[in-house]
Order: structure tokens, then sequence, then C-alpha cells
């Protein structure tokens, strides 16, 4: 059985990008067990369009917290919270943490009062994008540049493979290179797999740029959340038969994945270096 203490934190992306998610909150909760589950069978999710995504991201997300009984779901991609966070609420009865772009801490660091948002096409076009410069940065300029590059350089750097740094300048110079994009002195990495490439993207920049993610804002509501949700349990939580650990009482972190696939088993180094040994497929 589960208690509100033991059931694992559901991590949701279409691939690895969730993990940079997953460090500052393994820093924050490095007792609780976690299940990082990934769509590779429908990656990538930045070149989908909106239907695709909001049909897919409920339908899956239910199957999964059905399985695995967390106490709380991380949807850590961009482009699936932009567009499908309200129907995954509506459907789960367990507490839901979105991903969208760190706008807000943005505005607040710039001093030439340009700012950059560096996402899949899917994340920049969103209305929901409109909205967050609108309330948080509205004596702002906010330049967007959809890149599916990237996310595909971030998904081979942890498959082991190397990466030429002159891709690294282009998909920047995309944003650089814009209208007002030469006064640009932060950029918000507003998709889940970037900031698992900021020395890449740092080393690309031909100048000193400040690059922001929401990882720890993220965590810090997953602490809080979870703080209260422990607080509010005045019995133990009845069975629930499925988070299936190994061994008695003990929770071992996993990954599941929905297809099987030589790329997983590039990713083990990778995953192992993120506490995540055990892997399983839906």
């Amino acid at each position: 059985m589960t208690t509100p203490t033991t059931a694992p934190i559901l991590l949701f992306d279409s691939g690895v990008g969730g993990l940079s998610v997953l460090a500052p909150i393994r820093t924050r909760l490095p007792a609780r067990p976690v299940v990082y589950a990934a769509d590779n069978a429908g990656f990538p999710y930045g070149t989908k369009t909106e239907a695709e995504i909001a049909a897919r991201v409920p339908a899956l997300l239910g199957r999964l917290v059905e399985r695995y009984r967390p106490a709380l779901v991380v949807i850590a991609c961009n482009t699936a919270s932009t567009i499908a966070l309200h129907s995954v609420r509506a459907a789960l009865d367990v507490p839901v943490v979105g991903t969208v772009p760190a706008i807000k801490p943005a505005a607040a660091l710039s001093v030439t009062r340009v700012i950059g948002v560096l996402g899949t096409a899917a994340t920049v076009r969103q209305p929901y994008v409109d909205r967050l410069a609108a309330e948080f940065a509205a004596d702002c300029t906010v330049v967007r540049h959809g890149s599916a590059r990237l996310v595909e350089l971030a998904e081979a750097k942890l498959r082991g493979e190397a990466t030429d740094p002159a891709d690294y300048a282009r998909e920047l110079g995309g944003l650089l290179d814009a209208p007002h994009g030469d006064r640009i002195d932060t950029v918000v990495l507003a998709c889940t797999h970037f900031p698992l490439l900021a020395a890449e993207l740092a080393a690309a920049a031909p100048r000193p740029l400040m690059f922001v993610d929401g990882g720890e804002g993220i965590a810090h509501r997953v602490a809080y959340l979870l703080s209260n949700t422990v607080a509010a349990s005045a019995a133990p939580a009845g069975p629930r038969a499925v988070f299936n650990p190994p061994g008695a009482g003990e929770a071992v972190d996993r990954a599941v994945f929905t297809r099987a696939d030589r790329a997983v088993d590039a990713l083990r180094p990778a995953l192992h270096s993120f506490g995540l040994d055990a892997i399983e497929f839906l």
C-alpha cells in the first residue's frame, strides 16, 4: 500500500526534458519516490497540432495515474502544459502541476527590457504566452523563437552522442537575429529539454545572456502541495495496490516509456545519473 508520504511523484514529458525538472524536485524532496514517464511513442510534442496533444495527454496520464497512484503529477513539458493542463486537471483526482514559460522571473531580471522566449513552435505560438507577457512583462519586448532542433539535441546529448556547437549557435540565432533580438539580455528556456543544454547555449551565445527556466519554481510548488497533502491527512490512506515496490517497504524510482526501442537502452546511463535505474514500459 502507499500512504501520503510514500506515494510517488509522477513526472511526465514526451522525452527526457522533464529530467531538468526532476533535478530540483529531487534536491527539495530527496526521500520521495519518483516515476518519470516519457511518451517516446508520441515524441516530439512540439511539432504536433494542438488537437493531437489535447487528445493524447489526458488519456495517457489517466492510464499512468491508474497504474502508479501518485500523490501528485507534474506535467514537465511546456507544450503539453500550455495546451492540455486544464483538461488534465479536470480528468484526474490528484493535484497537477504544470510547466509554463518563466516570463515573470525573466522580466524581473532583464535590464534592457527585451526578453527572448526560446521554446518549441507549439509553445511559443500559444495565447497563454501572450497572457503571461501581458501580465508579467508588459513593459518588455518579448521576442519568440520555436526550435525543434534543440529538442533533438537534448535527446542526443543524453544518449551520449556528440553534438555540433554550430547547431546551438544557429538555433540561438533564430532568436537573436529577429527584430529587437540584438537587445535581448534574458532568455526564457520555455521547453524543459533546453535547460539540459544550458552550458552549450551559453557557449554558443555571441554575448553574455541570462538563461531562465521554471524548474526551481515547479519544485517549490510541488514541495508546498505535498506538505499540505501530508498535513491534511488525518488517517492512513486505504490500500492502493499499484506502486509495486520490489521489496518490503522499499520504493524504487523508475522511468516508464510508452515504446520500447534502442534509444531507451542508450539513455540508461543518463537515467542512472538521475537515480532512475528501473525501466518499465506502458
